[in-house]
């Protein structure tokens, strides 16, 4: 077994909220005026990192965070419209049961990634670290190992995004790119991961 916690992402990892994101984002456009960007050029964005985003679509750095609590805010009102991936509860699941601590580090608020995860998954979960910017996961992957007393080889962030292996990589962690997230996995290889998973249930093979 290679590692002893496997990390993971929430939004396009875990939970399939990219549809919910698609959907309100027009509407947090108009709300703080910045450019609203139309279906055709989704599958384009989806190989940009979020600075290359925010700057296509002008919003500004220091917006990002009341930007990023109204999309929180919004989906707490909609929780109930976002599942898990196929595979997912049953995954983290077999991981337990081998001995591999699954925690998550999102920056999604604490309580939607606990509504949307359900009571059972949820006891699954060793730690949580949730509700910080995106660009600062690295320091909150740092504190979650040492929660977990393990140095950063002994554990793998699992992500969707170039931010997710951004943080990583930054503090010497693996990471696993999921090819079922907001990212195109074509964006997230250029950055090397260590591992990549087609399909949910491909994360058991961690426990090998």
């Amino acid at each position: 077994m290679k590692y002893k916690l496997a990390i993971f992402d929430f939004d396009g990892t875990l939970a399939d909220s990219f549809p919910f994101f698609l959907s309100v984002f027009n509407q947090l456009a108009e709300e703080y005026n910045f450019k609203k960007i139309d279906t055709a050029s989704v599958a384009e964005y989806r190989h940009y990192d979020a600075k290359q985003i925010m700057k296509l679509v002008g919003l500004p750095k220091w917006q990002l965070p009341i930007v990023g609590k109204r999309f929180m805010s919004l989906m707490k009102d909609d929780a109930n419209s976002i599942k898990l991936f196929d595979g997912i509860s049953e995954t983290l699941e077999f991981l337990v049961a081998k001995n591999i601590r699954v925690a998550v580090v999102s920056s999604n608020s604490l309580e939607n990634v606990r509504y949307i995860l359900g009571e059972e998954v949820s006891r699954l979960v060793a730690s949580y670290d949730c509700g910080m910017s995106i660009f600062g996961k690295a320091a909150r992957l740092e504190k979650t190992l040492r929660l977990n007393k393990l140095k950063a080889a002994d554990a793998i962030y699992i992500g969707d995004q170039i931010t997710d292996v951004e943080a990583a990589h930054k503090i010497s962690m693996p990471f696993g790119a999921v090819a079922w997230g907001y990212a195109a996995i074509e964006s997230l290889q250029t950055h090397v991961p260590e591992e990549i998973f087609d399909t949910p249930r491909d994360i058991k093979r961690l426990a090998y």
